[in-house]
């Protein structure tokens, strides 16, 4: 659809639009440091006339992100990063509201996935924010004569940085690329308490199910499965680990938590996450060993998780049992039920993230893009970390919002930490 005030776009229904700005500016209402970033966008311009592709997550959250880089003067067209994760009201409402291009539909197919990804590149970008890598991915691949054209891009999800650092060990990352998920604002908080409060969110809001005295198997224990974990703790679940790093499995251990393979937790797990940025790890034959009921979902960015094609193969039958639910039906007369096709159970069955913990990922996002352009001369292509610096600003400034005041050193504490003469 397009006119002369409407950007062309693919969404869903405009008539969503009213709904969506108004949980727009309530998400806004929790994310001050990004309110702060797009006030001075507005006055400074530091995006002016840039073109920028952003594949994400089309949430509130989000919609406060692109309303800020539009503040900074960028041309922005956005596309969703997952089929399941689109709220359809925020993007009628970045179209209809606040003039922006947007191409995202819950629940869309596979073949409308991928248009998506090449109109988002048909726009040229200049900057890029990925989830995932798809976007950069198909680029790099297919469109080698666009690669001069852009400036960076971003990535702030676990699994885009570890496709990134195989592009990069291959030497098929021509342009600097600005890893956000490694800011310590972003990791420790977003993916620890954001993944973890969320997650449990879509389980309880899919199922309906009590957690209290269940046995919740979190498979990874990176920042995402620690959260998880905790979360899942706190509602009154029996926590099970399964890693195979042996650090994160000894931290889990030392956190409280029962750790074993996930062959030994199939058959005691009640509900199923996986957190591991890694494919099929939970496989066929965990399927045959897990109990009748046992529900399955995905927490990490793609559904290739779960091997939900062996599952199919495997079942006698299979129907939908509740919105976002699929009931596999295996030769045993077991039961097992899969959460939202094995995509994103936070952002297709619930609403992601919190605002508050958005608030730091995104202001990390936004800062990341100008960090880009003001530096564009001095970038060799790869990944870079986001400075130290702008971590604690953003840190700083959350603190601030919150009206909490911190301790400084003193200068006897400064010369103390940066001598080795000084001692006891």
């Amino acid at each position: 659809m397009s006119n002369q005030t409407t950007p062309a776009c693919e969404i869903k229904d405009a008539g969503l639009a009213p709904a969506g700005k108004s949980r727009i500016e309530w998400a806004d209402r929790d994310m001050p440091v990004l309110k702060l970033i797009r006030d001075r966008f507005e006055k400074e311009k530091p995006l002016k006339g840039i073109r920028i592709s952003v594949c994400a997550h089309v949430t509130t959250e989000t919609a406060n992100l692109a309303r800020t880089l539009h503040a900074g003067g960028g041309d922005c067209l956005i596309i969703a990063s997952n089929p399941l994760s689109t709220q359809d009201d925020v993007a009628a409402a970045l179209v209809k509201e606040y003039g922006m291009r947007i191409f995202a539909i819950k629940g869309e197919d596979i073949p409308t996935y991928h248009k998506h990804i090449e109109i988002a590149l048909d726009h040229k970008p200049q900057l890029i924010i990925d989830d995932g890598s798809d976007l950069v991915a198909t680029l790099v691949k297919h469109r080698p004569n666009q690669i001069g054209e852009v400036i960076g891009t971003t990535e702030e999800t676990t699994t885009g940085i570890t496709r990134l650092i195989a592009m990069q060990k291959d030497g098929q990352l021509p342009f600097p690329t600005v890893a956000v998920n490694d800011a310590q604002t972003k990791h420790m908080f977003d993916n620890r308490y954001g993944t973890g409060q969320s997650t449990l969110d879509g389980i309880i809001r899919a199922t309906n199910r009590l957690l209290a005295g269940r046995v919740l198997v979190v498979v990874g224990y990176g920042w995402c499965g620690k959260g998880t974990a905790m979360r899942g703790r706190g509602m009154g679940a029996n926590i099970i680990v399964t890693e195979v790093d042996p650090i994160k499995a000894i931290e889990a251990v030392m956190d409280g938590f029962r750790v074993m393979p996930i062959k030994e937790a199939a058959p005691l797990g009640d509900i199923f996450v996986t957190v591991t940025g890694n494919r099929h790890v939970i496989d066929a034959q965990h399927f045959e060993q897990m109990k009748d009921g046992a529900i399955v979902c995905n927490s990490g960015h793609f559904d290739l998780e779960l091997n939900l094609e062996a599952l199919a193969k495997m079942a006698t039958g299979r129907r939908k049992v509740r919105e976002f639910m699929e009931e596999f039906t295996l030769k045993n007369g077991n039961r097992i039920c899969v959460l939202a096709e094995g995509r994103l159970v936070n952002l297709s069955c619930a609403e992601g993230h919190p605002a508050s913990v958005m608030d730091m990922s995104f202001a990390n996002q936004a800062l990341a893009l100008e960090y880009l352009v003001k530096h564009k001369s001095e970038l060799a292509a790869g990944l870079h970390r986001l400075p130290e610096s702008v971590d604690v600003e953003i840190a700083q400034l959350k603190l601030k919002s919150l009206g909490i005041g911190i301790d400084k050193l003193t200068p006897e504490m400064i010369e103390y930490m940066s001598s080795w003469t000084v001692g006891t």
